[in-house]
């Protein structure tokens, strides 16, 4: 392990730092990952060529479904699995170091959101809670125990109990934070419409799980800000195989914490970059991905602003449908 890497890696704060990190990460991945490096030797790519981060090339995210991605020398602490649905092979995470993840996890909160301590969290996660190794699971229990609400946790079908939660905290005025998948926090709303107000946060994580059809994301925000009374609805862009989270704070516009980064590719020709505002696939540089692989070409299409803040416009066809994000137009 490289404990002078996982510390650089959340004292990024600038351009500059962020770029020779994230070289540092590739070259010390290039030289441990067998996967990875296999993967550079099957595109004619010397690793020990490249200098810049756009020259660095992105593993496909399939390969956590077929192959075991970590860093030689180390063994998992634990193994996330993908939701995938009941056809597909889930991908699998391995993580050899729990506390990058919870670093990445906790700063990133605070960055967006504050300290877990000034909130009440719930959750509102079945799917996930009914199967083991879900990474957002373990994010969710790990903010809602640094919460210390005592209405903070987990609802799984109790939507009346937690609708008497979410009306006792309106009523205070403590700061709460509701988290949710699609289809549940639709059937909350169907179910106990409510008047919240904006001091009540809700936050979709994607995902209708065969529930129904996937809505498109202005579809939802608007159903779900009407009946339960916030003026934009929260959303976080996340997957089993990066350890860092996007947040939007609405309109699905999302930001990324320092240490992680969207590029965006060429759908027909994908070791080529596009610029600004335009639609391609989602290359997401997520340094907490330490000991796994930092560069990841995602599933999902979508297109990057100068801010560098991103948007998901969908998926490519082939790619399995997710709960980590919506259909968008």
């Amino acid at each position: 392990m490289d404990p002078e890497l996982h510390r650089a890696i959340f004292q990024i704060n600038d351009n500059r730092t962020f770029r020779e990190t994230a070289l540092k990460v590739f070259h010390y991945q290039a030289e441990n990952n067998q996967v990875y490096r296999d993967y550079m030797t099957g595109l004619g790519m010397d690793p020990r060529k490249i200098k810049e981060v756009e020259h660095i090339p992105f593993l496909p995210v399939e390969f956590f479904k077929t192959h075991k991605v970590l860093c030689k020398g180390l063994e998992p602490e634990v193994v996330f699995e993908s939701s995938g649905t009941t056809q597909s092979n889930p991908a699998k995470h391995c993580i050899a170091d729990l506390s990058i993840y919870r670093d990445s996890f906790i700063k990133g909160f605070q960055g967006f959101y504050g300290a877990p301590a000034r909130h009440c969290i719930v959750a509102l996660l079945p799917s996930y809670l009914e199967r083991s190794g879900s990474s957002l699971v373990y994010m969710m229990d790990h903010l809602i125990k640094l919460s210390g609400h005592p209405d903070s946790g987990f609802y799984l079908d109790n939507l009346e109990e937690l609708a008497a939660v979410l009306r006792k905290r309106n009523a205070d005025l403590q700061s709460t934070l509701l988290v949710g998948v699609t289809f549940a926090l639709l059937d909350l709303a169907e179910s106990h419409p409510m008047d919240l107000g904006d001091h009540v946060v809700v936050m979709e994580t994607g995902g209708m799980k065969g529930r129904g059809e996937e809505l498109v994301r202005s579809e939802l925000h608007e159903t779900l800000t009407q009946s339960l009374g916030v003026s934009v609805i929260h959303s976080e862009y996340g997957m089993t195989e990066l350890l860092s989270q996007g947040y939007s704070k609405g309109e699905g516009i999302f930001r990324t914490p320092p240490w992680m980064r969207v590029l965006i590719r060429d759908a027909n020709d994908p070791l080529t970059l596009l610029p600004e505002e335009q639609t391609g696939g989602l290359n997401i540089i997520d340094l907490a991905n330490l000991y796994s692989c930092s560069f990841i070409a995602t599933g999902d299409l979508g297109k990057r602003y100068a801010d560098g803040s991103f948007e998901v416009q969908g998926r490519y066809d082939h790619s399995d449908i997710r709960g980590c994000n919506l259909m968008v137009p």
